[in-house]
């Protein structure tokens, strides 16, 4: 079977990063998209839908680095349902995607670069942690994003 998501949108909190005991990168977030249209009473619609998205190793840590509530990206993985029993016994789940890449889709402002570094590169998984990247190769920007500018890692 296949399962594979692509999914653009804004992130709607800050990265939450941590480390397993193993010592591998894992950061949480959430990304919102929204789309219009028109209802059947012919007014116009907004629907927004907000997932969970976790990344893992390098990526995790380069998201971390660079991403922050409010950065657009493109993310590229897979969804997976988390099941869990809540405190009062009830049974619970929810969708989530686990990335596999993201594409930084906001453009490079002026100014202090360590405060808002994104610009369009992509960060793929599984990076192990430990291995330098010495010259990681971008993938191509979407059409009508502006250039693309490799971030120093």
């Amino acid at each position: 079977m296949y399962n594979k998501v692509i999914i653009a949108g804004h992130l709607s909190k800050d990265i939450e990063l941590r480390y397993t005991q193993s010592g591998s990168a894992i950061a949480n977030t959430a990304i919102a998209t929204s789309r219009k249209f028109k209802g059947s009473d012919g007014s116009q619609r907004e629907e927004v839908l907000f997932v969970d998205v976790s990344f893992f190793g390098r990526t995790a840590e380069i998201v971390n680095q660079y991403l922050h509530k409010g950065s657009k990206v493109l993310i590229d993985g897979r969804l997976k349902l988390e099941q869990w029993t809540a405190q009062d016994g009830t049974k619970r789940s929810k969708h989530k995607i686990d990335a596999e890449s993201v594409q930084m889709l906001d453009g490079k402002e002026s100014g202090d670069s360590s405060k808002n570094p994104n610009s369009s590169h992509t960060a793929q998984q599984p990076v192990p942690a430990t291995t330098p990247q010495p010259h990681h190769q971008p993938s191509p920007p979407l059409p009508n994003m502006g250039q693309s500018e490799e971030i120093p890692f």
